[in-house]
Parts: structure tokens; sequence; C-alpha cells
């Protein structure tokens, strides 16, 4: 089997492909039994496309992937967790919360634009509470990261962020699904989740301070207003602040049955009113610095029609890569066309939720359409 690039002389008006036709960093640009309806696809397929010449070989199967790396770590810690939060953790379960950590960084480390992407487009492949756990303890690696804390603090709040919410284990997914506002017994158990969460660890083996203090300080405000001791300010330890500004954007971005989902722009925005108030202004500042004003996976709306996913980071915050994935009149587009918004016609008008986007009837992107096989789940 050989992987070829594709030539004019392979294609003609009329026909029909043979063979699935990948770009160069693996991602799927058209499927075997398209039809070639145009000399502009001939023309970007011959300058972008390759396949497989032969039988499936070992260059293009089972590649690295964040989505796998990311999914078995959903899966992983809902078991885990689910018993330790019924004070049934098993002896090992340190070590196998250290494997899930280290699935979290490799994920990161592999392509760090595709995971913070499956934040917003890895919405249903576990339940929610391990997933809302990962995706923080995700998002929380990047901002420690971006403040050069050591390795020690890096792992402190990969696991913080993977267990603070162990207290409240049983109710958060019923919460999650319900449109109903907590009563006040649910209420109660809300605000006692960070103290029974370090509980519930400490009689699972955990004894490392740093990480009880992350997850026991992880809902504090800079106010004073938040849970469970009313700290303010400098008495809330950083680790825990990042934590925390994972965790928010995290479920503001989740799909609720109860609020409409918030885009990544919006929940930044959000973020940046409230650093008047509840968060600290400088690491509300680093969270937009890492992340962009338009995430990797936010849908927009060009100034040409086109709606697109921001694909990776461009030059400037307000001009990042974008792959347009619906066309001016609306329709699907069977090729994605890669999308530079510096150009005046490519520039954003406005970003879309996931829920807008649907609304056009365009089929549920597959992430390796746009980021390759590295995001195949």
């Amino acid at each position: 089997m050989n992987i070829r690039k594709v030539t004019a002389a392979d294609l003609k008006l009329g026909m029909l492909l043979p063979w699935d036709v990948y770009g160069e960093n693996g991602a799927l640009l058209v499927r075997k039994g398209h039809l070639i309806a145009s000399a502009n696809q001939i023309a970007y397929l011959v300058e972008r496309g390759v396949f497989e010449d032969g039988e499936p070989g070992s260059i293009l199967a089972d590649p690295p992937s964040v989505l796998r790396k990311l999914n078995a770590a959903y899966l992983e810690l809902h078991t885990l967790l689910d018993a330790a939060s019924r004070g049934a953790a098993p002896p090992d379960f340190r070590r196998r919360l250290d494997d899930i950590a280290l699935l979290v960084h490799g994920a990161i480390d592999l392509n760090a634009d595709i995971a913070t992407a499956s934040v917003l487009h890895n919405q249903h492949q576990a339940p929610y509470a391990a997933r809302h756990s990962v995706n923080t303890a995700l998002i929380a690696v990047l901002l420690a990261r971006a403040r050069q804390r050591s390795r020690n603090d890096v792992m402190t709040v990969t696991l913080a962020a993977l267990t603070m919410n162990t207290g409240m284990l049983e109710q958060h997914q019923r919460w999650h699904d319900s449109p109903d506002a907590l009563d006040a017994a649910d209420d109660a158990r809300r605000l006692a989740h960070p103290e029974r969460s370090v509980q519930l660890l400490r009689a699972a083996g955990v004894n490392d301070e740093a990480w009880l203090n992350c997850v026991l300080h992880h809902q504090e405000n800079e106010d004073g207003s938040g849970y469970p001791h009313g700290k303010v300010g400098a008495q809330i330890p950083l680790l825990s602040k990042l934590v925390a500004l994972a965790d928010r954007y995290c479920a503001r971005v989740s799909e609720r049955v109860y609020r409409p989902t918030m885009t990544a722009h919006g929940a930044l925005r959000d973020m940046l009113l409230e650093a008047r108030t509840t968060l600290d202004t400088n690491l509300v500042s680093l969270v937009i610095r890492e992340l962009g004003i338009y995430p990797i996976g936010t849908y927009v709306r060009m100034i040409n029609g086109e709606v697109g996913v921001v694909s990776r980071r461009g030059l400037q915050s307000t001009t990042p890569h974008v792959e347009s994935v619906i066309g001016p009149r609306g329709a699907p587009l069977e090729v994605f066309l890669q999308r530079d918004t510096r150009n005046e016609l490519h520039a954003i008008r406005e970003v879309l939720s996931n829920a807008q986007v649907a609304a056009l009837e365009a089929p549920r992107l597959r992430m390796s359409q746009v980021w390759g096989r590295a995001a195949v789940g």
C-alpha cells in the first residue's frame, strides 16, 4: 500500500471517487463515492489531497489520537470516582488517578488545539460529571503551564480538577439533566461538596495537602462570596484559582437542559465581567490569552456568509484560521475550505453556538474532518 498525492490525471468531471481523499495532516477531505462536479474541486484535491493506493496498511492505521486518550480518561474516571463517592475506593486509587492525569497530559502534548476543541465538540462520550472533571483538568493544565508552574504543581491541579466534585458525584448528573432549580436539600449538598470531597479523598488514601487544599478552595471567590469558608483574594491558593477558572469555563460551554449553551466566546466575556468582583483579573486575562478571543472549536459566521469552525490560532487573537463548513447559501460543504480571517471577505462577523449551527441543518461535526486523524474518536 502506498500513500500518494492526487494528480490531475486521477480525476475527471463526473467521476465518482474510487477512494477516500485525505489532507496532508490526515484529515478526511472527501469520502469514497463523492461526485466530482467542478473544476474547482479537482484543483482543490490536486493541491491538498493524498489517498491510499492499494490495501490499507500501517501508515494510516491507528495513529495516536487525542480523543481516544480523553475518552479513555472519561470512562476510567467515571468508574473510579463512583467507587470513591460510595466510600469504596480501590487500594490503587492514587495510582489509577495518576494514570488518568497522564492521559490528560498526553492528549495536550499530542495536540493542544484538538484537546481544547474537544471541550466544545466531544460532549457526548461519557457521563457529564466525569467528562466535566477531565475537561476542567485539561484547561487547568494549560493555565498552570502558561504560568510556568512546576511539574508538581501541574500534577496537583490535574488531580484536583479530576476529583473536585467527588463529594456531589451522586447528584451531579441529575442536576445536569434537570430543568428545575435546586431545592434546599440539593443546594446544601452543593455548598458542602468541597469539604465532602476532601473527606472522601482522605478516606481513599489521599494525603497530599496541596491537592486537598486545591479541592477544598476551588469554589472560593475573590470578594469572599464563595464557599465553603468565604476566603478572599490572596487567602485563596493560586492553584485553586486556576482550577476554579477552568471549572467555570467548562461548565458554561457544556450543553445543559436548563439553559442555553454558552459559546466559548460568550463564556470568556462573562468571566471578564466577573473579574471586577469574584474572579482574579490577572488570571482571567491569562485564560483569554491561552484560549484566544475565539477559542479553537468556536463556530463563526464570516463576512461572506460562510459558517466555519476556528481550527487554529492566527498571528493575532482577532484573526484565527477557520475551516469553512457551510457555504454562503447555507449548504453544507462536502470539502471544507481553509480560511484566513485576515482576508476582508473572511473576517469574522459573529460567533454562533452549536445549537445555531445545528438549526442550519448542518451534519454534526466530526472533529477528524477539521483536525485530522489525531482527532479520531
